[in-house]
């Protein structure tokens, strides 16, 4: 029910709703130098409610319409592109890939209004068993979606669902992290500007708000933790609405005995370093053939000693801060654990302050087991375990011997022996002869394996059909049966 139904926007006294503030920390100074607004119960009600009764006016737009509202969306973005960037340039401590970021938002709108999306199935389709009876389908989208992003890409995570999910014609509200707010004021200019404002809204909050929003919407659409996954995919079953979650990895890189190790070890390199390795698609586990362990390592370690940090100069060197001090803190449990347990630390391996920043150098780790905690749980950061293997059935069973499911690499002489071996992995998307392609790469629909996720494909068209229900029109040409019909005698 619409409990503003009967009130106009105009008429809403808003500054009783319930509104709080936490302070944010500059990943790159240490400061807390921003204010997160924190939407309580009323605020997201109204905010909610609001969306809702606007939404009838949005689905009813043609696919065609919604895909010309959403070029208009990529324009406004495009004229706020430097706001945007240099927002989230000082929430994530990076400045080239806080550009890349937007213009990777701007190019995956285009990507998505160009793709050959159909929902005018018009024909009557005959039945097989009975002609006399025959259907045709409607796509009926869900009113409002929940978004719930993460911190590591601020942009990016919040509009990967959310570009899909307008196009379907649903209306969409955003709860990006708390931890990375400050591009949330110039993206509202950019909606605002585009004339979406009606059917998109980002709501400022932290987890409480996240909560309180999966309340208040027809789907929800979470990525993050798998801790965090649990508590959303559990208060959406109480509401019986659909989840899409995409969690945690910890995905393993295999090098075979025929792989070019110059290539297998830049793949590595860039696999768990870009990023800070803040990525869910990095490599945070390696496992090499013994014969080719101790060149491959000579090699790891060479590039891993030349990735230079960007500090104190931003527009210098490979490397950012780590964003969030929590992820700081479990990036050196991960790191002591495996030193006590016998691991040998080969390059990086302390936490650094630099500037009040905290930082983090490439850090090679051999000797490893799976009773270490940087081999099972998510390390999130610039962290190479290597452990060897002798056959290919114990890279396999490494490989697998995880909770998480999410994304895999094969390094190989070819094609078909890398593909041989990445059939053989559980995971939803294998990268042959490179590393983290889902990061490069969207066009393959892919599933999050195990505890790595839940739902249909964000990727490909799956990613768009996820947000429209599929009514079934059923006719009959005939006269309907009668009780009689079914009569035992």
């Amino acid at each position: 029910m619409n409990k503003f139904a009967n009130i106009s926007d105009e008429t809403i006294d808003k500054s009783h709703f319930s509104i709080a503030y936490r302070p944010v920390r500059n990943p790159r100074t240490g400061q807390e130098d921003y204010d997160c607004k924190i939407n309580l119960s009323k605020s997201i009600l109204f905010i909610a409610d609001n969306i809702r009764r606007k939404n009838n006016k949005w689905s009813k737009k043609t696919i065609e319409e919604r895909r010309k509202s959403l070029i208009g969306l990529a324009n406004s973005i495009k004229s706020h592109a430097d706001q945007i960037a240099n927002a989230l340039e000082v929430d994530t401590g990076r400045r080239k890939i806080s550009r890349m970021e937007v213009q990777s938002v701007i190019g995956s709108i285009h990507a998505w209004v160009n793709q050959n999306l159909s929902l005018s199935e018009n024909s009557w389709i005959i039945g097989k068993h009975n002609p006399a009876i025959k259907h045709k389908p409607q796509f009926v989208s869900y009113p409002v979606v929940g978004v719930i992003s993460p911190w590591n890409f601020p942009l990016l995570l919040s509009f990967i669902d959310t570009i899909p999910a307008l196009l379907a014609g649903c209306s969409v509200i955003i709860k990006p992290s708390e931890i990375t707010p400050r591009f949330i004021e110039p993206l509202n200019l950019a909606i605002r500007d585009s004339g979406l404002s009606d059917y998109l809204e980002i709501l400022e909050g932290d987890g409480s708000t996240g909560a309180r929003l999966i309340e208040e919407v027809d789907a929800i659409c979470f990525t993050g933790s798998v801790a965090t996954g649990h508590k959303v995919s559990l208060a959406a079953a109480k509401r019986l609405i659909p989840a899409f979650l995409e969690l945690g990895g910890k995905d393993p890189l295999i090098v075979l005995e025929s792989a070019n190790l110059d290539q297998a070890s830049d793949a590595a390199i860039r696999g768990s370093v870009l990023s800070t390795g803040q990525a869910c698609q990095s490599i945070e586990r390696i496992y090499v053939h013994a014969s080719i362990a101790d060149a491959f390592l000579k090699l790891l370690l060479e590039k891993a000693n030349k990735v230079r940090l960007n500090w104190p100069d931003i527009s210098i060197g490979d490397i950012g801060p780590i964003i969030s001090e929590n992820q700081a803190k479990i990036l050196q449990e991960h790191i002591e654990d495996a030193r006590q347990l016998g691991a040998k630390i080969l390059t990086g391996g302390e936490i650094e302050n630099l500037g009040g920043g905290l930082w983090l150098r490439p850090t090679v780790i051999s000797k490893v087991n799976h009773n270490m905690k940087v081999m099972r749980e998510e390390t999130f950061g610039p962290v190479l375990p290597v452990m060897t293997f002798n056959t290919i059935d114990e890279a396999v069973a490494l490989a697998n011997d995880t909770e998480y499911g999410l994304s895999a690499a094969v390094m190989a002489e070819n094609l078909d022996e890398a593909e041989s071996i990445g059939r053989r992995i559980d995971a939803g998307a294998i990268s042959l002869n490179d590393a983290s392609l889902t990061s490069l790469f969207y066009e393959a629909e892919k599933h999050s394996f195990k505890h790595s996720g839940l739902g249909g494909s964000r990727m490909g068209i799956a990613g768009f059909h996820r947000f429209l229900q599929r009514k079934a029109l059923i006719a009959n040409t005939s006269k309907p049966s009668t009780l009689s019909d079914f009569s035992e005698d």
